[in-house]
């Protein structure tokens, strides 16, 4: 991870979620990989569901849960898990939004789309983040294994969703895309 501000400086979280269609105000929500916790509490604001904040770095969990604890949100719930390897630990159909975030260059990106497909109840969302493919990115993985809008595309619908927002533009280093679990 970057340092954090400069993290946060890509980022406008809350409007950002607004353009991934992030709108029922009482669902559980998952965070795949949640970082410095900059989508966890910015979700966490807007619903009064549980913001399941999973990562496998406890000093990235300790900034999340210290950045909750700081605003006064008890709805976030922060969990040092590996879930590239192991899922979410969540059971099925019990969230309404999953966010995988700028974590879609992993080896087995279909398997984190399945296991946020599996975790999402019918009707639920799955947002997608990535940087985009251009080498003069500050950050970001290696262009070798960061994924172009159309793979995130063409993975989201073989993992079972329907593409609800087939690409939305997130400058100045960013775009999204949002699927729908029928």
């Amino acid at each position: 991870m970057p340092d954090e501000k400069m993290w946060e400086g890509f980022f406008d979280a809350s409007r950002i979620l607004s353009q991934l269609a992030f709108a029922d105000t009482h669902s559980d929500v998952v965070d795949f990989g949640c970082g410095y916790g900059t989508f966890t509490i910015a979700a966490a604001r807007l619903t009064t569901g549980t913001v399941h904040a999973l990562d496998i770095e406890p000093e990235m969990l300790r900034a999340t849960a210290a950045k909750a604890e700081s605003f006064g949100l008890t709805n976030v719930r922060t969990v040092q898990r590996d879930f590239v390897t192991d899922g979410t630990g969540l059971p099925d159909s019990s969230v309404g939004y999953a966010m995988l975030f700028n974590i879609l260059h992993a080896e087995d990106p279909l398997r984190l789309l399945r296991e946020a497909h599996r975790v999402l109840r019918p009707g639920g969302r799955v947002g997608v983040i990535h940087w985009v493919y251009d080498a003069t990115t500050p950050r970001g993985p290696p262009l070798s294994i960061r994924p172009r809008p159309e793979h995130c595309q063409a993975w989201v619908q073989q993992a079972g969703f329907e593409l609800l927002i087939p690409l939305v533009a997130l400058p100045p280093y960013h775009y999204g895309l949002v699927g729908s679990r029928p």
